[in-house]
Order: C-alpha cells, then sequence, then structure tokens
C-alpha cells in the first residue's frame, strides 16, 4: 500500500466499529457501548495518517482538529457511566472539544466581524437557545450547563454559517468546506437535542439511540473532513 493511502487502514476500522456500535444500537446494546470508546481515536487516527501522508499541512490546523476529536472520546467515555457526574463531565468534555472545533474554523470564518456583528449574533443566538430550552422543558439543575452546552452548539453552527455566507475572498475560494463544517454542526446539534429530549422525556420514539449515534458519527467524520480540508488550504486561510 502506498504511505499516502495508509489513511485507509484505521478508516475501515473506524466504519466497522460504526457499524457495529449501529447494529448494537438496534440489536444488543452492550456491544454498542463496548464499541464506543473507540470510535473518536479511530477516527482521529484517520484524520492523522491522512495528513500526515500529505504536503504543506497546516500543523496547528492538524493539533486543533486531533485535540477536539480526543475530547470527544472523553465524551464519549464518560456518558456510558450512569448519575449526574459523569453526565456532566461528558456534556464538558463535548464542550471543550467544541472550543477546539471553534479554534480551528472560526480563526477563519469569524476574522473581520465587527463588535456590531457580534452583538447581534449573540443575541440571536442566546434566542435560540432560551426557546430549544423551554420547548425541551430543560430547568432544576440541568438548567445552568445544558443551556452553556447549547450555545456552545450554535456557536459551532455559527462558524460554519459564517463561512458559508460571507464575501471575502480567503472564504469564497473554499465554500464547499464551510457547507461541510456546517452540515457537521447542525447534524452535532440535532443528535445532542435528541440525547436532550430523551433524558426529559419529550417525544420519546423507538430506535432514538440509533438516531442519535448516526447523526452524531455523520457529525464527527463531516466537521473531521472540514478540518482536513482546511489543514491542507493554509494558503487560503
Amino acid at each position: 500500500m502506498k504511505k499516502r493511502n495508509i489513511w485507509i487502514v484505521p478508516c475501515v476500522f473506524f466504519l466497522v466499529a460504526c457499524i457495529l456500535n449501529l447494529s448494537g444500537r438496534l440489536y444488543c446494546e452492550p456491544l454498542a457501548q463496548t464499541v464506543k470508546p473507540s470510535l473518536l481515536p479511530l477516527l482521529a487516527v484517520t484524520t492523522l495518517a491522512y495528513l500526515i501522508s500529505r504536503e504543506g499541512v497546516d500543523l496547528r490546523a492538524a493539533s486543533l482538529l486531533a485535540t477536539a476529536q480526543l475530547f470527544g472520546f472523553a465524551g464519549d467515555t464518560l456518558l456510558i457511566g450512569n448519575g449526574f457526574p459523569m453526565f456532566a463531565g461528558g456534556m464538558a468534555a463535548f464542550l471543550v472539544g467544541h472550543i477546539f472545533y471553534m479554534c480551528l474554523f472560526g480563526g477563519r470564518s469569524w476574522k473581520g466581524l465587527g463588535p456590531l456583528q457580534w452583538v447581534l449574533s449573540l443575541i440571536v443566538l442566546a434566542a435560540i437557545v432560551a426557546v430549544l430550552v423551554v420547548l425541551i422543558g430543560i430547568k432544576g439543575v440541568m438548567l445552568a450547563p445544558m443551556s452553556v452546552y447549547a450555545m456552545g452548539l450554535m456557536l459551532l453552527i455559527f462558524t460554519g454559517l459564517c463561512g458559508v455566507v460571507r464575501k471575502e475572498e480567503a472564504l469564497r475560494s473554499d465554500r464547499r468546506t464551510w457547507w461541510i463544517i456546517l452540515l457537521g454542526g447542525l447534524l452535532f446539534t440535532f443528535s445532542d437535542s435528541q440525547i436532550a429530549m430523551d433524558t426529559f422525556g419529550v417525544l420519546p420514539f423507538e430506535g432514538r439511540g440509533f438516531v442519535i449515534m448516526l447523526t452524531y458519527l455523520a457529525a464527527q467524520a463531516l466537521l473531521a473532513v472540514g478540518g482536513i480540508r482546511l489543514a491542507l488550504r493554509r494558503q487560503k486561510a
């Protein structure tokens, strides 16, 4: 196998792990929980293997992407446990992962935004979070941490949206990448909203666990692809 294609090996393992996890969600929950901690490490290895085999890689972007994925691994592992401390720890790990994603993506898509644009954007994002919190029925001890986490998700979506709609040449020259990142953020938000609805007993339906993991894995894969494309396009940043 050529050096440039070495990433295919961990990618195959990642895809097999995804299939096992999703199958377990439908037919064997213990299998799903056993496989779950391996998902993000395999994705991170695939990402790094792909980047290492290429030239002109932005090492800062690559390290931010890998770090975000490893915090996703920490979140996945913590959420396997039961009780509020494990749930809160998993949320915190994912939030830190989102921050690393935003350091990678936002440093490019946010560049040049003025104070007024930021103020208006944050007001709109906070209003969306408030509506989601009310619709899902989050309250009590979970209200503050869930609201902070939801704001992190909104900022991740905002990061991709800026790359899609802004007209700066550095962003316009690679619009497809920003669509990929935006879709990844939207799927991540959908997946986590389903977790919240499941936690608070809103509109339960059979197979929600499968939907949660399917959209979550798709989101992480899309964010990985977006991060790789940015890491290989340093000259366009």
